[in-house]
């Protein structure tokens, strides 16, 4: 297990699309060692989520957790969920705006997600998983699979909401935490 590098916005290796895992390599050392890195540097940058592309690896892996996390007090928890191989699609029209931020870019922006999806993916142990994904998950679930098909938030952004973390604190932290509590608490995730 160790504590890679994330890279940044700029990076190409933030716009491949990633690789399928092969299933029968899903238990082979590499896959396993692969998954634990990204679960320690997702932990240890305190991010809700990271995809092997954010850490350079072209593989279609992604991890997710948010269990009381500094950074994202407001989203409701997930517990840990290796995705690996993962399909989304969108279930309804219902769409929500969530000011994201992105550890491989150093500000947020307002980006329109779905507000139900469905999630199929096999798990570290090569498990298939068939789920409906619901409000900020739905949208945790939505930046990763993005990054896995070469999409950063900010290609789906309005340019004209883009901000720094520092401005997002001064200015629009309370007003954003204030209106997304209300709709996790309406969509119960």
């Amino acid at each position: 297990m160790a504590v890679r590098s994330i890279v940044q916005i700029g990076d190409p290796a933030l716009r491949r699309v990633a690789d399928p895992v092969p299933p029968d390599e899903i238990g082979a050392p590499w896959v396993q060692q692969l998954v634990d890195d990204l679960v320690d540097t997702m932990r240890h940058a305190n991010g809700a989520g990271l995809a092997a592309t954010q850490i350079g690896e072209p593989w279609r892996i992604a991890v997710m957790e948010v269990t009381h996390n500094p950074r994202y007090p407001y989203k409701p928890p997930i517990p840990l969920t290796v995705a690996i191989n993962p399909v989304i699609e969108p279930l309804d029209g219902e769409m929500v705006d969530i000011n994201e931020g992105c550890l491989s870019v150093p500000w947020r922006g307002v980006v329109a997600r779905h507000v139900n999806v469905s999630a199929q993916y096999l798990d570290r142990d090569g498990v298939a998983h068939d789920e409906v994904k619901r409000g900020l998950t739905a949208g945790t679930w939505q930046h990763e699979c993005d990054h896995l098909d070469g999409i950063v938030f900010a290609d789906r952004a309005d340019p004209a909401t883009f901000m720094t973390w520092e401005m997002f604190e001064r200015h629009h932290r309370a007003a954003f935490v204030e209106r997304i509590t209300a709709f996790v608490e309406w969509a119960g995730s």
